[in-house]
């Protein structure tokens, strides 16, 4: 069998596999977070949020509300190294994004059934 016709064999059954892929996970959240940042701030979107009094406070100061702050969160980058990942039982991450052209950093307890925001500030004052 020459080259050509295996080659052809392969991408025609390459093509097929990709079809039928697409098939059965189209219509799913299939999703492949594989990097710490990914898987984190995943983990943390899953749960209840619930707001420290600080932060309910900077939350009716600025006018935001729930669906913003839950994509600061979605949509963030978690800071590793200010992090404190080795805590028992809540681990706390800082988590910066940008809202409306301001830096926003975000302090949020991961514990086991619930995500509790610590503190959220704008990062320039």
């Amino acid at each position: 069998m020459k080259f050509i016709q295996r080659l052809g064999y392969y991408l025609s059954g390459f093509a097929v596999g990709l079809i039928i892929l697409f098939f059965f996970l189209s219509g799913k959240k299939a999703s492949c977070d594989y990097g710490p940042n990914a898987r984190t701030v995943k983990n943390i979107s899953s749960k209840p949020l619930s707001y420290s009094k600080n932060v309910a406070d900077f939350i009716l100061t600025n006018k935001l509300d729930s669906t913003t702050v839950k994509n600061l969160i979605r949509f963030g980058d978690v800071d590793f190294s200010k992090s404190l990942t080795n805590l028992d039982s809540c681990k706390q991450y800082f988590i910066n994004n940008n809202f409306k052209g301001k830096d926003i950093e975000l302090e949020v307890a991961n514990c086991n059934s619930i995500a509790q925001i610590l503190m959220m500030r704008y990062k320039n004052e």
